[in-house]
């Protein structure tokens, strides 16, 4: 049985609903589905858009990286990984990270394995632009967002060698 694996990085929104129907299938004994949706917030209501870039084709193969890492480290049956570029609007998607597997447990930690890794290390470039005309600095990953990413994969690691 292969692991069915998509990655894409687009401008446009993603059906969450279908995304996730393709990963659910009992032929593979899919028994969970985690699924994680990333929004724009608005920062307090000063934010009118935040401005994503990548660099094509480098973005995909370093995700695709990590995908490989969490197949490795759990049994899954699939994964998706869509995340957007261009302006996008307080309120918009703008990432999604779907698991399948037999079990919940494995589901859950490969979703929050993806996320952590696509909130602090992967290769994109976010511009706040605010309602009042100013344009933000390029925006860097915080703290304790750097945090939760070392202990997913420090707790998720130690995880690798369990049944589930």
């Amino acid at each position: 049985m292969s692991t069915r694996i998509t990655v894409r990085i687009q401008a446009d929104v993603f059906d969450v609903a279908k995304e996730t129907d393709v990963l659910n299938s009992p032929d593979e004994d899919v028994g969970a589905v985690s699924t994680f949706i990333g929004y724009c917030r608005s920062e307090g209501g000063r934010l009118k858009a935040l401005e994503l870039e990548h660099y094509p084709g480098m973005a995909e193969e370093e995700i695709g990286r990590v995908v490989d890492q969490a197949i490795e480290r759990w049994p899954l049956q699939g994964v998706t990984v869509i995340h957007r570029f261009g302006k996008i609007e307080p309120g918009a998607q703008i990432v999604l990270v779907v698991t399948a597997s037999s079990h919940r447990i494995a589901a859950f930690e490969a979703a929050t394995f993806l996320m952590d890794y696509l909130k602090t290390r992967a290769p994109f470039w976010k511009k706040e632009h605010h309602k009042d005309g100013t344009a933000g600095d390029w925006v860097e990953a915080k703290e304790a967002d750097d945090d939760a990413d070392r202990k997913s994969t420090r707790l998720n690691s130690s995880h690798a060698n369990i049944s589930y």
